[in-house]
This record gives C-alpha cells, sequence and structure tokens, in this order.
C-alpha cells in the first residue's frame, strides 16, 4: 500500500511541511518521495482507479492534479484556480467528471471539469453558500460530503462570527453535476458544524461542531435530503472543563463506530452505533499522541486509524479492536506539519 500526507509548508502558518510526501507502507513506513507541489497542498482526495491525486492548497486559491504511477510515486499533471480564497476540502463527483472545493474564506464552492487523462479543466460552477443577509457575512464551508447513493451533497459551515452555522444539502444534476440546494439544517449559535460521515444505510448521519465539541446523529431522508437531529453527545470526557476544538470525523467500517478527533484536548474519542436505532453509545477518549490533531482517517481494510497532528509533527497510527475501542502502537511517522492521509492500495 501507499500513503500519501498533505501538509502545510508556509510561514505564516509556522509550517515545517516538505509538500506531499509518498510512503510505502507494509510492515513499516518507507518514504519513497517528496514532492513540493506549491504551498499547503493540504487536502488530498484521489480517483477510483487511484491513478490521479488532487490537493488544494490551502490559504490560496488552486489545486492541482497529479499522476500516480503504478510504484506510488506523484507525477504534476497541471493546476487550475479555485475560484475562491483557501479552499480547505475536495470531493470528486460520483462520475468523476467533476472536481468539487470548497472555500473557506469565500463562503464558495467551485465546480471544475476533469478531463478525460485526469487533469484539471474548465470552471463548470461556482456556487455560493448564503451566511446572512448583509455584508460580510460568510458561510464558511469546511467539507464536502457525497451521500452513499452519490444523489447529495452535503457542505458543513463553520458560520463563525459573522455567519450562520449550518450543513446545506445539494442535490447533484446526473447529467452535468450542477448543485441545486435541497435542504438547510441550522446549528444551534457558536457550534460551528465541521466534518460529517454517513452509516452505510444512508440513512443515518454523524456531525462533528467544532466549537461546543459534540456530535450530532440525524435521520438523513434520501428522497428529499431533509436532516433531522436525534441526538447529541460531547466529544470531551464529562470530567473536563476547558477548551475544546472538534476536528475530524470518521466513521467505522460496517458503520458499527464513529471516532471524532479533539484539537486542544489533543484526543481521540469512540462512539458505538446502535445498529437497530443509529444512536451513540460514548466508549472512550484516549490521547492522540501529539498536538492538533486535526485529520483522523483509516487504513483501507479499517483496521487502524491515523491521527495527523499538525503541531507536534507526526501522524500516529492506532489498532482498532473489535469492539471499536483504539490502542495506540509504535508505529509514529514524522512528518512537518501534516494534515491529510490518502492510501493507495
Amino acid at each position: 500500500m501507499f500513503a500519501y500526507i498533505g501538509s502545510r509548508t508556509t510561514k505564516a502558518r509556522k509550517a515545517l511541511g516538505e509538500g506531499i510526501t509518498v510512503y510505502k507502507v507494509g510492515d513499516s513506513w518507507e518514504k519513497i518521495q517528496s514532492l513540493p507541489c506549491g504551498e499547503n497542498p493540504s487536502y488530498l482526495c484521489l480517483n477510483k482507479k487511484q491513478d490521479r491525486l488532487y490537493a488544494i492548497h490551502g490559504d490560496g486559491c488552486t489545486v492541482t492534479a497529479l499522476k500516480v504511477a503504478e510504484d506510488g510515486t506523484l507525477t504534476e499533471m497541471n493546476t487550475a484556480p479555485t475560484y475562491g480564497t483557501n479552499p480547505v476540502h475536495l470531493v470528486l463527483s460520483p462520475d468523476e467528471k467533476s472536481l468539487y472545493i470548497a472555500n473557506l474564506e469565500t463562503g464558495s464552492i467551485g465546480q471544475l471539469a476533469v478531463n478525460e487523462d485526469g487533469s484539471l479543466g474548465a470552471v463548470e460552477g461556482v456556487y455560493f453558500v448564503p451566511g446572512k443577509d448583509g455584508h460580510g457575512y460568510i458561510s464558511h464551508p469546511h467539507q464536502l460530503f457525497l451521500h452513499p447513493d452519490g444523489k447529495w451533497l452535503l457542505v458543513p459551515c463553520q458560520g463563525r462570527i459573522n455567519g450562520v452555522g449550518q450543513v446545506k444539502v445539494y442535490a447533484i444534476s446526473p447529467e452535468d453535476n450542477t448543485l441545486t440546494p435541497a435542504y438547510t439544517w441550522t446549528a444551534k449559535a457558536g457550534a460551528e458544524p465541521r466534518h460529517m460521515g454517513f452509516h452505510p444505510n444512508g440513512k443515518w448521519a454523524y456531525l462533528v461542531n467544532e466549537k461546543d465539541s459534540t456530535a450530532i446523529y440525524f435521520h438523513f431522508d434520501e428522497e428529499t435530503g431533509k436532516l433531522e437531529p436525534q441526538q447529541v453527545m460531547t466529544t470531551l470526557p464529562d470530567d473536563y472543563f476547558g477548551a475544546g476544538w472538534a476536528s475530524g470525523l470518521v466513521m467505522g467500517n460496517g458503520g458499527k463506530y464513529v471516532y471524532v478527533s479533539n484539537r486542544t484536548h489533543d484526543t481521540l474519542t469512540v462512539y458505538a452505533v446502535d445498529q437497530a436505532t443509529g444512536r451513540l453509545t460514548y466508549l472512550q477518549n484516549i490521547s492522540a499522541g501529539g498536538v492538533q490533531p486535526r485529520f483522523i482517517g483509516l487504513n483501507p481494510d479499517g483496521t487502524k486509524l491515523l491521527a495527523a497532528c499538525e503541531l507536534t509533527h507526526v501522524v500516529n497510527v492506532f489498532a482498532i479492536g473489535t469492539d471499536g475501542k483504539l490502542t495506540r502502537e509504535e508505529t509514529q511517522v514524522k512528518e512537518g506539519s501534516p494534515v491529510c492521509v490518502e492510501w493507495k492500495d
């Protein structure tokens, strides 16, 4: 297997990243390439064939397409504008003919054409996600999440001080991948929705809120795109009274467990999912083994969870037990300012 680690690289971020680094992963992690690839090549996504990789440039306004060789190494293809500022997340359309990019600072989603060779083409659309009526109110979209059936794109938006925290649901046109607003769920003031995950059944959705450190379970109507909240849980221990700053959310394989990362507290929280009702039960809170676990993700077979600790420059590996709980392994990948890990199996 091969792992691709995106990073922060700029002085403004006080970053130590080298760009995109490539590892061959077996019993150990072997670095086989370090590709500068412009500033802050942070969040990454692969196509289904795993022969093309896309990287947004955080704090900037561009995205890069890269060719993936059979030996895992990368070659840059082309770079295109995202038609917004500070791209923070990206996802390919279900047919992989378009690439969607969330632009945090301009409150927009850019839609770019993907050419037959996987390179990036012309802009196909720019969608502004409303914050509030009036000047300066930005929605701050932070993730783009495809529903399992490929008909819906869900966009958690922080809102922050001058906006409205929300999850915007768009219907995806099967003809040209254009987006049509279908539903908006509005969060509690100050919660700041950040990342989502879906149960494999497509009917249960889970959201982590950054600032109030909560996880919310929703019923999702697959016909209308409506989200109906059912349960809210803290992501922090019940005897902790300090600041929280939740970040990532990952659904475990088979939909049995949900994993959340907490910055500031620098921990990972595990919930069990009731397979009859979808409700969450708290299982575990464990140290992330580093500072600011901005990103968490699973390896391809779902047996391990990785936590990218941005401020201590490590990616830590956790084994996932049969009960869903995490045990930290000795493996520690030392990498400057890591913020994303993507896999080629």
